[in-house]
């Protein structure tokens, strides 16, 4: 991170620059530095609109949100931007610190685009993040590492318009509406007579529709999707409205509330109905693909929820091959009503099924990921801070009961073992086991409330150490998609 060969780089006493963050534009020179206090923006040229001082004959200013402001005017590539249908990797982060790892994982596939800020608002709450501080964190690790690529933000699993507020006047580019609250899960097998009297009270109004024009629709029709036929029964679509009838009214009033809020901004969207109860049956899916497309609704990725289990930083748990044949018809369905990606939530740490999700999709995928790289610098803490990480073990396994309450996992903390019992070199591998890692991947809230800046000293004291260990991971989840 010397300065010694970059050009119009000054030498700075006590800091050292990072040489990929080194931007010369319209006659000025941007880069990132780390000095005594920490890193901070260097800029040689014109600083009007940048907070900070002077010293060695550059302007240093700190990694503000104000600076970040000022940094995205100048440097089009630092803002994020829609990415379209090419393949993409959401990758998440609690810690506001993994960008640097995630970007030199995703460089060795050019055929995926990032999504470097990513995080739910049931996240940013438990870490004490807003979405725009996920947003500055991204595009900082994004320009230390000289990206310069296309990359997404994603406001991951809105719930409420205030909160697509919030995100709209953060700078995301991408939403993923999460109407998993309006599903209706016991219609999965509700008898026959019992849904004809749901049915009668979904919102008509809202769907624009009647239960009369719904039935013309699709009862006696034949869907052609690639050499398969889909078709509904009585049961089925009623079924199918019962279900997610509700979660289309309500994707729609966030679709057109974040439409209006956007403007003439261009922006993606996602509908997300995976933290359900039940599978998305390809019928099901079909229904909600032909019913927001109806309603005028325009969005690049859906997540449905696969038959199996997607938990929390662990392999898919289920039949492999049932899961291959089954999500090979949702790709059909989402190339033939779209086209549109699938996106895979919970997706970190599924190796078992990449390859699958690669050859059916063709490309048109999402993958998401978040606290795998969580649980990634909680290895980079078990090897450098091997007392820290004992700490925060600890914790986890007194809290698990309490913080899983809201997750989907299946960890038994009896199987996790206790800190004391394991030398410094055996600490690392509780990461590398089904239940240590989600009891650690679910308890960040409390470790973060407890550890938070023993936590993050630890990885700023061995940042190198720490991209490393994320790289590695990070490339197992991209090279699949290759």
């Amino acid at each position: 991170m010397s300065t010694e060969g970059l050009p119009h780089v000054p030498t700075i006493r006590r800091h050292t620059v990072y040489r990929r963050s080194v931007v010369e534009l319209g006659g000025n020179t941007y880069f990132l530095s780390r000095g005594p206090r920490g890193k901070v923006l260097g800029v040689l040229g014109c600083t009007e609109g940048f907070v900070g001082e002077r010293l060695g004959g550059a302007f240093l200013g700190p990694v503000s949100a104000a600076n970040a402001a000022v940094l995205r005017e100048r440097i089009p590539w630092m803002a994020p931007q829609t990415l379209g249908l090419t393949g993409s990797v959401g990758c998440g982060d609690r810690l506001g610190l993994a960008t640097p790892g995630h970007v030199r994982a995703v460089r060795r596939v050019a055929s995926l685009a990032p999504v470097f800020a990513q995080q739910s608002m049931r996240e940013n709450a438990r870490t004490r993040r807003t979405p725009q501080q996920v947003i500055d964190d991204a595009m900082w690790g994004a320009f230390q590492e000289g990206w310069r690529r296309p990359w997404g933000a994603d406001a991951d699993h809105l719930k409420t318009t205030e909160d697509v507020g919030r995100c709209v006047a953060a700078g995301y580019t991408f939403f993923t509406i999460d109407p998993g609250d309006h599903v209706d899960n016991s219609a999965h097998t509700a008898p026959t007579s019992e849904l004809r009297r749901r049915v009668e009270k979904l919102p008509w109004s809202a769907l624009a529709d009647t239960p009369d024009a719904q039935r013309n629709r699709y009862l006696g029709r034949e869907f052609a999707i690639e050499g398969s036929v889909l078709g509904f029964d009585e049961s089925a679509l009623l079924r199918a409205a019962c279900k997610y009838g509700c979660a289309v009214a309500h994707t729609v009033r966030m679709y057109r509330h974040l439409a209006a809020l956007m403007g003439a901004r261009p922006f993606e969207l996602e509908v997300s109905v995976d933290e359900t109860e039940t599978p998305t049956t390809p019928e099901e899916h079909l229904f909600i693909a032909h019913e927001l497309r109806r309603l005028e609704v325009t969005w690049v990725s859906l997540a449905p929820r696969y038959i199996g289990r997607f938990e929390k930083g662990v392999d898919y748990i289920g039949d492999v091959d049932r899961f291959a044949r089954e999500f090979s018809l949702h790709a059909a369905i989402a190339r033939v009503l779209g086209p549109y990606k699938l996106s895979l939530h919970s997706g970190s740490d599924k190796f078992s099924i990449y390859p699958t999700v690669a050859k059916h999709a063709r490309g048109l995928v999402h993958l998401k990921t978040a606290g795998t790289s969580y649980l990634e610098a909680l290895r980079s803490v078990a090897q450098e801070e091997p007392a820290l990480f004992r700490c925060i073990l600890r914790l986890a396994r007194d809290r698990y009961a309490q913080d899983r309450a809201t997750y989907h996992v299946s960890a038994d903390v009896d199987l996790v073992p206790r800190p004391d019992g394991l030398s410094d070199n055996d600490l690392p591998g509780v990461l590398d086991a089904f239940d240590g890692r989600q009891v650690l991947h679910v308890t960040f809230g409390s470790v973060l409330d407890e550890f938070r800046a023993e936590l993050l000293a630890a990885l700023d004291a061995s940042e190198m150490a720490h991209y490393t260990v994320l790289e590695s991971h990070f490339a197992r989840h991209v090279a699949p998609f290759a």
